[in-house]
Formats: structure tokens, C-alpha cells, sequence
């Protein structure tokens, strides 16, 4: 059995199932996706209006993470809709990547707006300004309810690419409650005005610490490392105790978009390769069963003969 039939075969076979499990994903994904946009365009307007009234630069501050917030969102909900797109002769496995270019956009976009967020915070406490509390309170308030509802709307959502947007409205959360402390302080204090470029900085900081994660994320699925829940020996040593491998050796695991991954490998069996789908389907469905790994390409080898590698 050649290697290009397997592949064929298992392409599919794999494809199948997992591609109308994805399509059903993607497409609940998509319309929570559009639904938080619109509440997060409209809770940018209400605290860039109310940051210039109240004087407030923490509500400034979180107006500009929710102008980053619309443009990632909108980024990750054109990403899903491309991803939907079938494969073709070029793209065998479709447009799925896109979604992890969104991902490494959204966390690089993180980065600079912590910065400024953190520089603004620091000329501020170095010069507090009075701040209109009780108004700055009412619009954290209104900017609280409208996040959680995201949050609600995206927190059971698989992809790196939706997790990007789920971070930007998570961080949103916090900047609203932040808000809201610091308000209510200086409220009852009538002055603490040091508070409100203080939160600020904090925010920036865990917007800095959450942009490294995902950009980490992303850019370890660009280049193709094993996934961070998948042990490569433990795979190895799966497939080396299936009754009739002798040995297994050009291993690779990798991500193809979050939660689809990949493995190519060479399986030295014992005897000859003529008639040997049942223990490929042994492997694969031990694959599919153990490590959540649907897209293999197996390549047997008879025990004893030498073949043809490559040093990667």
C-alpha cells in the first residue's frame, strides 16, 4: 500500500465528520461574533463621550482598548467566514490558517495599547486631574453590562482566533470594574484623583501579560511545534505498542487551526505491507481516540529492509 492512498484514504474518511463539526462551530461562532461587535462599537461611543466630560482617563483608556476591541472582533469574524471556505487544489486544507493570522494580529494590536495606556497613566499620576465621579460610575456601569454580555455570548468558544477576541472583551470587563472601584473611591473621598491613572496602569499590564499569551500561541501553531497538550514520546510509544508495529520513527505532530491537529509518521511493521489496513485502522482510530489527532498520513515499512529518510 503506497503512501499517497493512505493519504487519500484517510482524508476522506477524517475529513468527513470533524469537517461538519467544524462548520456547525464556526457558524454559531459567527453570528455571537457579529452580535458582540455591535454591543462593543456601542459602548466605545459611550465612554469616549463620557471620558471628555468626566475627565476621566481610565474610561479613555478602556474607550481605546474597545477601538481595538471592534477592529479585532471585526478581524476575527472576517477570518471565521474565510475559514468556512472549502478546500481546494491549492489549499488541501482549506483557509482554516487565517484564523491564526486573526490571532497573531489581535495579540500584536494588544501590545501598543498597553503601552499608551501605561505612558498616559504615568504623565497622569504624575498630575492628577479632577475627575466627575458620579458620571464616570454611571458609564462603567453601562460598559460592565454591555461586556459580560460579550463575555456570556464568546466564553464557550474553542478557536485561538475567537479566544483573541474573548481576551480583548475579558480585559474589557476588568478596565469596566476597574473603573467602577475607582470611581466609587472617589466619589465617597470626593479626591483620591491618584486612583484613576493608577487602575489604568494595572489594566495595562494584563492586557501586556494576556497579548503575550496569545501572540505565543499563534505563532507556536505558524510553526508547526507539537501541541502544548500532546506528548510526542507518549504518541510514539501508543503506536509503537499496537499489535503488529515494530517500530516508529519520522514522527511529526502539529496544529492545523485550533483544536484540528496533524501527524505524519513511519511505521515499520512486522512481515510485509500487503494487507495491512487493519492495522492502520487500528493506529488511526487509537489516534483519534487517545490524543484528538483526525488527520494522519502513515507510511509502512517492512521490518528488515532499509528505506529512504530524510534528516528534519
Amino acid at each position: 500500500m503506497s503512501a499517497g492512498h493512505d493519504h487519500a484514504h484517510d482524508h476522506a474518511h477524517g475529513h468527513g465528520g470533524h469537517a461538519h463539526a467544524h462548520g456547525a462551530d464556526r457558524e454559531g461562532e459567527r453570528w455571537k461574533l457579529a452580535v458582540t461587535i455591535g454591543l462593543t462599537a456601542t459602548i466605545l461611543v459611550a465612554e469616549v463621550v463620557g471620558g471628555v466630560l468626566t475627565h476621566s482617563l481610565a474610561l479613555l483608556s478602556d474607550a481605546g482598548h474597545m477601538f481595538s476591541d471592534v477592529v479585532a472582533q471585526a478581524l476575527s469574524l472576517a477570518a471565521v467566514i474565510l475559514a468556512a471556505r472549502p478546500a481546494d487544489s491549492r489549499r488541501t486544507y482549506g483557509w482554516h490558517r487565517i484564523e491564526i493570522l486573526a490571532a497573531l494580529i489581535n495579540g500584536l494590536t494588544l501590545f501598543p495599547l498597553a503601552g499608551g495606556i501605561l505612558w498616559k497613566g504615568y504623565l497622569r499620576l504624575h498630575s492628577p486631574v479632577a475627575v466627575e465621579s458620579g458620571a464616570m460610575l454611571i458609564v462603567a456601569g453601562v460598559g460592565l453590562a454591555a461586556n459580560l454580555a460579550g463575555m456570556w455570548l464568546l466564553h464557550d468558544l474553542k478557536s485561538l482566533n475567537a479566544k483573541g477576541a474573548y481576551l480583548h472583551i475579558l480585559f474589557d470587563t476588568l478596565s469596566s470594574v476597574a473603573v467602577m472601584i475607582a470611581g466609587a473611591i472617589m466619589y465617597k473621598l470626593n479626591g483620591a484623583y491618584w486612583l484613576d491613572p493608577s487602575l489604568s496602569m494595572l489594566i495595562g499590564v494584563l492586557i501586556l501579560y494576556s497579548a503575550y499569551r496569545l501572540v505565543r500561541e499563534a505563532v507556536d501553531v505558524l510553526l508547526e511545534t507539537v501541541p502544548r497538550n500532546i506528548d510526542l514520546a507518549g504518541v510514539a510509544s501508543a503506536i509503537d505498542k499496537t499489535d503488529g508495529v515494530s517500530a516508529v520513527h519520522d514522527l511529526h505532530i502539529w496544529t492545523i487551526t485550533s483544536g484540528m491537529y496533524a501527524l505524519s509518521a513511519h511505521i515499520v511493521v512486522l512481515g510485509h505491507t500487503e494487507g495491512n489496513d487493519e492495522l492502520l485502522n487500528r493506529v488511526k482510530q487509537m489516534l483519534l481516540r487517545e490524543f484528538k489527532i483526525a488527520h494522519t498520513t502513515l507510511q509502512l515499512e517492512s521490518e528488515g529492509i532499509e528505506h529512504i529518510g530524510h534528516v528534519c
